[in-house]
């Protein structure tokens, strides 16, 4: 269970008291920190280094994704997420494309929920009284919509579609992948709600829980995304 344990009052030289926080409550913000890095560092390697991405979007969904998967995913990225300038690289193997897949997929939820979870925090929406519906039906609605977006700007361009046929292409992909993270997700958010301590997002510690569900979003969400590229639905990455 991640909680900010109380500070402990300490006296230095001369004395005076001090407020000094316990190292095991400091870890949520240092590695918060630390996936804030990570993701600069795939900005530096994509802007900065010339491993720019192929497909534009793909440039957005890398960053976003090391700020869930924190530097776990650099592993993820330098071992096939990064661009290369080989003409002839072969297609990748089908758990590969369904990861990059889920990746894009992860990338509009995560964004979305982000800003839902800060705008229902701010507005102190409630749905039949409950925040936590409220915070859960925000984050899904931004969710779907930054999905379709992020989904619009790769299949649209791979299949030159124009803005009505992509819009729909977009829809029935991200649909069945959105609701897949979403179930993964909001199983963890529920049920840090109901058996962990109670935080808000201005603690660290609410944060690195959001980062659990999310990863457990990815992983509802991998087989849908296997099956919808299987079926064409979906394109490889």
């Amino acid at each position: 269970m991640l909680s900010e344990a109380p500070a402990r009052d300490t006296s230095d030289v001369n004395g005076e008291s001090t407020m000094q926080q316990p190292w095991p409550a400091s870890l949520p913000a240092i590695w918060l920190t630390l996936s804030v890095m990570s993701a600069l560092v795939v900005v530096f390697d994509m802007w900065l280094a010339d491993h720019r991405q192929k497909m534009a979007i793909m440039s957005v969904v890398w960053p976003l994704t090391m700020l869930y998967w924190g530097p776990l995913g650099l592993f993820f990225y330098f071992s096939f997420g990064r661009a290369t300038r080989d003409e002839n690289k072969p297609d990748p193997p089908m758990w590969k494309a369904t990861f990059l897949g889920a990746t894009h997929c992860g990338a509009g939820c995560a964004l979305g929920d982000f800003i839902g979870e800060w705008l229902a925090f701010a507005l102190t929406l409630t749905i039949a009284g409950s925040e936590l519906t409220g915070r859960l039906a925000a984050a899904f609605v931004l969710a779907y919509l930054i999905g379709v977006a992020f989904q619009y700007f790769s299949i649209a361009p791979m299949r030159g579609l124009g803005l009505r046929d992509g819009l729909v292409a977009a829809v029935k992909a991200d649909t069945l992948s959105l609701v897949a993270y979403e179930v993964g997700m909001f199983g963890c958010m529920i049920a840090f709600a109901k058996l962990a301590s109670p935080l808000k997002p201005t603690d660290a510690a609410y944060w690195v829980r959001m980062q659990v569900a999310m990863v457990a979003g990815f992983a509802t969400t991998y087989p849908v995304n296997y099956w919808l590229i299987q079926r064409g639905v979906k394109e490889k990455m």
